[in-house]
């Protein structure tokens, strides 16, 4: 192989068609505003086609060396899949529901077993993704629900990746599609009690989910009934069922305001009741038990209290204090059960799950043995239990699943995902680091390894981070990254402000005017990781998706001499201009992220100062593997594809750029299980071969 083999090959020149964009009095030139379709989302355009699939036939050319690797690659993460899964039946009502994945499958199976016939019995096919995937390149189901008594189900299909699903009806007493079927919906639902009607949410011409619409079992669609309609187009709209079965939730809001109603759910045509009344700043969640709400709020505190009032009298004046705030434990969510409240908080970038008995008030904490850890309450469909399902891994513990009894503390394994290649935890340690930022807060990092792998400054080190949305990602199991593990890599996970993992504090010290403090986190945690010789300068891959992307942008920007390679996967760096276009379904909603650059002449100065594709620069940047997705409605395809180009144009050495142009997928990929491993594959034959490690593969 050629030491540079990307120089082998000659990169797509993107043609300049400068265009001239005017606000606030400032100028931009904007070279590449050709690459976005005038007839999007339909992409149509045959220059900005043959431009997509000559970036695709680059990146090609220049991995097709990397063949063997890419097959090694693929059959190691493919072997670490156990190829006929299955999960754990989980009870509603008089059935358990499972899923499984047959030998060789791409997508799940859905079934069910009597509750009569206990957990293992002969359990029934309810619904088949293959089946539904044939004659698809994409396939992504959402919701899957029965109505309460088990006979008809729903589920939401999008065959394109567009977040487009269509809701679909089963008879599952007599296995017959019903010819209900509802478009243009964003996939989630809600029965009611009746049995026979289904609360929706319709995607409006920004493809915002903005009203909830109720559908009759059996009736036209076009007849369907608007319930709720959000005149703010800032504001995203939900429809539940709470866990009682007692009302369907209706919620609205963005970052930091929100607004819920019920309605009884045995009385589907009855009006909605507001709980209470929006404040701009002020978000609540409600849950129900027992005819009273329980409602988790930031209105005295940043980092939420729990409190209660009537169901029948909801608003502000009646709530009642049951878990007061605290400046160290953020309360990021809670569940209702018959006898006990759980709720999810956070505290030292932590998660813990807190067990409240209702009747007494009685408190305890969920215990786990690791430092650093994830928890998830999963599955919980019945509200009379006094188990729980949680989901608990680690950066070296495979996912385990257990029944957690709520009054004898008693953890009962289900399941512990089996890895057919086999896997030895014993191998790996991980490690949790403090980095200090330049304005001296601690930034936690979590990091893996091979016990084997010297802490020396030598290992190549993956980073990756997301801070954003007050989004937390925490401690995670991947079989996948063992194939960078076992090559020597460290793999760390960091925690920059923007997402809530020290509290809501953390979250607004990373967005709007302190938005910038996510990038300088991110400087200081690679900087202090080779500080401590878990890698060295210059030699980390920095990774991110989404607005992931926009923390790898604008932090190689900043410090392009920290990183060897750069990830950015689906990344959102065009972002002034579509911050500037409300036209656009997710801008609207964005602004109390980032603020209103339309508007808002600061706004627009601070965003421009660190949007990554208006600040790409004649210097060196590092090696870049980049993707996108055709019919992502969430990061438009052009935003990675003009940030190329522009980098192309710009960059001052001869390190790689290609970029995997989906085009047939949005957002997340390639959807099926085998599918999205041929991906990865490609991604860490890149990354072997920019540091010189592909012929160990």
């Amino acid at each position: 192989m050629p030491d540079k083999p990307w120089l082998t090959h000659t990169p797509p020149t993107a043609e300049k068609i400068p265009v001239e964009i005017a606000r606030h009095g400032d100028t931009r030139v904007d070279d590449y505003a050709w690459m976005r379709d005038p007839g999007y989302p339909e992409v149509t355009d045959e220059k900005i086609l043959a431009h997509l699939k000559a970036e695709n036939a680059y990146r090609e050319a220049v991995m097709a060396p990397l063949a063997d690797l890419q097959e090694t690659l693929f059959q190691e993460l493919k072997g670490r899949i156990k190829d006929d899964d299955s999960g754990v039946p989980m009870r509603k009502g008089d059935w358990y529901w499972t899923w499984r994945f047959d030998a060789g499958a791409q997508y799940r199976t859905y079934l069910r077993i009597p509750l009569a016939d206990g957990p293992d019995g002969d359990a029934a096919t309810v619904l088949d993704e293959n089946l539904l995937a044939e004659g698809h390149d994409f396939l992504a189901v959402r919701g899957l629900e029965a109505e309460p008594g088990g006979q008809i189900l729903a589920w939401a299909m999008d065959t394109d990746g567009s977040e487009q699903f269509t809701i679909h009806f089963r008879d599952l007493e007599t296995g017959a599609d019903l010819p209900d079927a509802i478009p243009g919906t964003s996939g989630t639902f809600a029965w009611s009690t009746d049995r026979q009607t289904l609360f929706y949410l319709k995607l409006d011409d920004q493809q915002r989910p903005s009203s909830v619409w109720r559908h009759r079992l059996g009736a036209d669609v076009a007849d369907d009934v608007l319930v709720y309609d959000e005149p703010d187009p800032g504001f995203f709209v939900g429809v539940d069922l709470t866990l009682d079965e007692r009302f369907i939730v209706i919620g609205c809001g963005n970052n930091e305001t929100s607004e819920a109603r019920l309605i009884s759910a045995d009385q589907p045509e009855a009006e909605a009741r507001v709980v209470e009344p929006r404040h701009t700043g002020r978000l609540y969640d409600v849950e129900h038990a027992h005819g009273r709400l329980y409602i988790l709020t930031d209105d005295t505190h940043p980092n939420r209290r729990l409190v209660t009032a009537p169901a029948d009298a909801p608003g502000r004046d009646n709530w009642q204090e049951l878990i007061a705030p605290s400046d160290d434990v953020y309360l990021s969510d809670h569940a209702l059960f018959r006898d006990h409240l759980v709720v999810s908080e956070r505290e030292a970038a932590v998660n813990h799950l807190r067990i409240h008995r209702l009747s007494d008030g009685a408190e305890h904490r969920v215990d786990f043995p690791e430092p650093a850890y994830s928890i998830h309450l999963v599955g919980h469909r019945e509200f009379d239990t006094l188990e729980i399902r949680l989901v608990y891994h680690s950066l070296v513990t495979p996912p385990t699943v257990f029944d957690y009894h709520l009054e004898t503390r008693e953890k009962t394994v289900r399941k512990v995902q089996e890895i057919p290649s086999g896997y030895d935890a014993e191998q790996y340690v991980s490690e949790r680091e403090w980095a200090t930022a330049d304005d001296g807060e601690k930034v936690p990092v979590t990091i893996v390894r091979r016990k084997d792998t010297p802490v020396d400054g030598s290992a190549p080190l993956y980073l990756n981070a997301y801070g954003s949305y007050g989004a937390t990602i925490d401690p995670y199991f991947s079989t996948h990254r063992l194939s960078l593990l076992d090559r020597g890599f460290v793999w760390a996970l960091a925690h920059p402000r923007g997402g809530s993992d020290l509290g809501r504090r953390w979250y607004e010290a990373g967005r709007l005017e302190h938005k910038e403090n996510t990038f300088r986190d991110m400087v200081s945690v690679a900087k202090h990781l080779a500080a401590e010789n878990y890698t060295r300068e210059g030699r980390i891959t920095l990774s991110g998706g989404s607005a992931g992307g926009l923390m790898v942008g604008a932090t190689i920007n900043r410090a392009p001499e920290l990183f060897h390679a750069a990830a950015g996967h689906v990344p959102f760096v065009d972002m002034l201009n579509t911050m500037l276009d409300d036209t656009l379904w997710l801008t609207p909603g964005e602004f109390p992220e980032w603020g209103n650059p339309i508007e808002d002449e600061a706004a627009y100065r601070r965003i421009k100062g660190y949007s990554p594709y208006d600040n790409v620069t004649a210097k060196g940047y590092p090696h870049l593997y980049i993707t996108g997705g055709l019919s992502d409605p969430r990061v438009t395809y052009w935003e990675p594809a003009k940030w190329l180009a522009k980098l192309r144009d710009l960059k001052t050495d001869d390190n790689a750029a290609v970029m995997r142009m989906n085009m047939g997928a949005g957002h997340g990929g390639a959807s099926g299980r085998y599918e999205h491993l041929h991906e990865l594959a490609e991604e860490y034959a890149f990354l072997l071969m920019i540091y010189g490690m592909s012929e160990a593969g």
